[in-house]
């Protein structure tokens, strides 16, 4: 199952394949940070933050075209928002890992290509 579509990408760069490259790492790199950010603020009870944080990896995981992740992260934004839910938050956070995970393996091959 791939869990990236670059196509977004391609569209947006023209096929220009040393943007694609410095996207693709740009969002390699940023992962681990919303990754920790976000399971420390869970573990913190930081809703709010958990909100903000999710917003942020929102715009990142549409680069490369995970975009029910990024509805997901939008759910949890609201949720958090309005303060429902709290009992789905871990999982949504552990779903945002697990792909997110999956994406940069993928992209990483994706690199080798470009």
């Amino acid at each position: 199952m791939a869990y990236t579509d670059l196509n977004y990408l391609r569209n947006v760069t023209g096929g220009e394949s040393e943007i694609i490259r410095e996207m693709i790492e740009l969002f390699i790199s940023q992962i681990p940070e919303f990754s920790e950010n976000m399971n420390n603020f869970l573990a913190e009870k930081k809703f709010l933050e958990l909100g903000k944080e999710a917003h942020k990896a929102k715009s990142s995981v549409l680069v490369v075209g995970m975009e029910q992740l990024a509805k997901d992260l939008k759910t949890l934004q609201l949720l958090t928002l309005d303060g429902k839910g709290e009992e789905t938050y871990a999982d949504y956070v552990k779903e945002f890992d697990k792909q997110c995970n999956a994406a940069v393996d993928e992209l990483k091959l994706e690199l080798e290509k470009l």
